[in-house]
């Protein structure tokens, strides 16, 4: 009994050190378990750190971060680790690689900043102090952002005492060439009329010395009021289909409300005529089967009044109809003729506009674009009917002497002048357009191989024998031409330059004179 009972108590002691040991081990596990998942946790935010430098190191991580969730999962994840850390490796060189690249850039740039003799003596010492620390390689991405902002410090310093020094930038022939378009672009613009005293501002600017910033003043101001007037006529447009809309859908209803009131009649017409047709058959059936008089005089008495009332109800019926098929019509028509007022408005506007685009500002001739649509249409007539067609154009000997030695007013009054002596030289059937500057384009059909030398000099001296007088002294302005005629074989654009090559002949032979090609 004794043993039995040692027995027992040495198995209940057993239990007890076997419940502390399982106890320790699931501790112990659970103590594993956190660590573990702390450190999935860590390569889960440390592969996110990598991201952004090469895609497939990210895609291969984005893959081990799923994997890596649950420590069960490490033995899948093993083999993506080693793919990992053979791309870590290499986009760990490849960075290194840049990092060379990127410095050998920094010395070019600190080299072009050593060539800046403006700066200040103590930038010119800091940055040969940056240039000599630059000449150690760089390990580290975070090595070469410090960098990087000191040399934009030096840039920003530089430029701080470029624009503080008050010394205005240097007016370069690019500038020039660059206020001499925008002169030339406002000529052929047509603007508003409380506009013009704005663009004359500029226009007289730009005529004599000009400085950078103006000519930036000048460039945004004219910009800004040709964004202005797209915005209006944008405007315009939109007012106008928002009429057009409108009256759309008023007459729409008008229809609409029409064709429902139609068949309402409809229905009503189709019920009347069927009572109507009704008594007349009761009044045939009376005839028929009643041989009283009396009661046969009651009976067509009966349903003569009742046709009769049906024939009012009709009449009602349709008259009712017909007036409200005149205030339809008189709506529609009201509307139609409000949008017929408005879409004439808009239209005479836009031919206005149409015309404006087609229309030098200065010389009031056709301009370029003109003169494109006007050499296809007489190309076309040459393709059918065969007839010469001559090719001319016509350029102001040594007017670059007229504007710097007198002014642009008193050259853009000269292309004025010589415009109209050119438009006045013509015949209706003939054309003239500025093409550009000093240049001027003549169209010019059903003239003889003879006769073209004849017309094109009278037109030459018709120009010279205008009487110029600048500044009290009198000038003769001429004029050289060189001209073509459109052959079988070409288009009229090879015409055009043939024409401007026996041009560039005939400025560079004597000027003043005419040269066909033949």
């Amino acid at each position: 009994m004794k043993d039995a009972n040692e027995a027992i108590s040495q198995i209940t002691l057993l239990k007890q050190k076997l419940h502390s040991a399982k106890v320790a081990l699931d501790e112990l596990n659970e103590d594993r378990n956190a660590k573990l998942q702390t450190l999935l946790q860590f390569i889960s935010n440390l592969s996110l750190a990598c991201k952004g430098q090469n895609l497939e190191l990210d895609n291969r991580l984005a893959k081990l971060r799923h994997q890596l969730t649950t420590y069960e999962k490490l033995d899948d994840a093993l083999p993506d680790i080693v793919e990992v850390e053979r791309l870590l490796k290499g986009q760990y060189h490849h960075v290194m690689a840049q990092l060379e690249d990127s410095r050998a850039g920094l010395g070019r740039v600190v080299r072009q900043i050593q060539r800046v003799e403006s700066a200040p003596d103590k930038l010119k010492k800091e940055v040969a102090y940056f240039k000599q620390d630059l000449s150690k390689p760089l390990h580290t991405v975070w090595e070469y952002i410090p960098k990087v902002e000191k040399l934009m410090a030096f840039y920003e310093e530089i430029l701080s005492a470029q624009f503080n020094s008050g010394e205005p930038l240097a007016v370069l022939p690019k500038h020039r060439q660059l206020a001499h378009e925008l002169a030339q672009i406002i000529s052929e613009i047509e603007f508003r009329k409380d506009q013009r005293d704005q663009v004359l501002v500029i226009k007289e600017m730009l005529a004599g010395e000009i400085d950078v910033e103006g000519l930036m003043d000048a460039y945004q101001t004219i910009l800004s009021l040709l964004v202005d007037n797209i915005a209006r006529e944008k405007s315009a447009s939109q007012e106008f289909l928002y009429a057009l809309n409108d009256a759309l859908s008023a007459v729409r209803e008008v229809v609409s409300d029409s064709y429902n009131h139609t068949q309402r009649s409809h229905q009503l017409k189709h019920q009347l005529n069927r009572e109507i047709n009704s008594r007349v058959d009761n009044v045939g059936e009376a005839i028929v089967d009643i041989e009283d008089i009396t009661t046969l005089k009651f009976q067509i008495t009966e349903q003569l009044s009742s046709l009769r009332s049906a024939l009012s109800r009709k009449e009602a019926l349709e008259q009712r109809e017909q007036a409200l098929l005149r205030k339809s019509m008189e709506t529609m028509r009201k509307e139609l003729n409000e949008l017929a007022e408005e879409a004439s408005n808009y239209k005479e506007r836009l031919f206005e506009q149409q015309k404006l685009n087609l229309l030098d500002t200065l010389t009031q001739l056709p301009n370029r674009a003109a003169l494109e649509e006007r050499m296809e249409q007489e190309f076309r007539s040459f393709q059918r009917h065969k007839h010469p067609l001559w090719v001319a154009v016509a350029d102001i000997d040594h007017f670059k002497s007229i504007n710097d030695n007198f002014g642009h007013s008193t050259g853009d009054k000269t292309l004025q002048v010589i415009a109209m002596a050119l438009k006045n030289s013509l015949r209706d059937t003939e054309f003239v357009a500025r093409y550009g500057g000093e240049e001027f384009v003549l169209l010019i059909p059903e003239v003889s191989d003879t006769d073209i030398v004849q017309l094109l000099n009278r037109v030459r001296e018709k120009v010279k024998n205008i009487p110029f007088k600048f500044k009290n002294q009198r000038i003769t302005v001429t004029v050289s031409i060189g001209a073509a005629r459109v052959m079988d074989n070409e288009l009229i654009h090879e015409t055009f330059e043939r024409a401007d090559a026996a041009l560039y002949k005939a400025k560079h032979e004597s000027r003043d004179r005419v040269i066909i090609d033949c």
